[in-house]
């Protein structure tokens, strides 16, 4: 995505915008690594939540274009957290994420309607540019 912009002297300058991030994990060590990691050379983090009630708070009212979920949460399943996001408007572009195996994961990441997963080990600003399909 990029936006344009006109000088004075009537030169267009385009600018990359960086989409915006939620991050949902109930570690804060791992919401503190992403964070440091994705704000700023790929995405615009626009806050954290530690659980899926405060994910789907922050959804509303942040209006993230990307949401890095957790499939494990202290208060319920991320594949469900992330279905309820989906009806958002508009919708997320979900990324589930979690330290378990995605052999573990694969029938439900089958059926999820997140638009890709990436395991925590992988997560870097490339990894989640490229499974955004950017």
């Amino acid at each position: 995505m990029a936006e344009s912009r006109t000088d004075s002297a009537g030169q267009v300058h385009t600018a990359a915008v960086r989409p915006t991030l939620l991050i949902v994990d109930d570690h804060d060590g791992f919401r503190s690594v992403a964070r440091a990691m994705l704000d700023g050379p790929g995405f615009d983090v626009v806050g954290e939540a530690a659980d899926g009630a405060r994910a789907l708070s922050a959804g509303r009212r942040l209006l993230p274009a990307v949401v890095l979920l957790d499939v494990n949460l202290p208060d319920g399943d991320g594949f469900e957290v992330s279905a309820r996001l989906s009806r958002l408007s508009p919708p997320p572009r979900v990324v589930l994420t979690s330290s378990r195996p995605v052999t573990d994961l694969r029938r439900r990441l089958a059926a999820s309607d997140a638009v890709a997963f990436l395991p925590k080990d992988q997560l870097s600003v490339e990894s989640l540019a490229e499974v955004l399909g950017r």
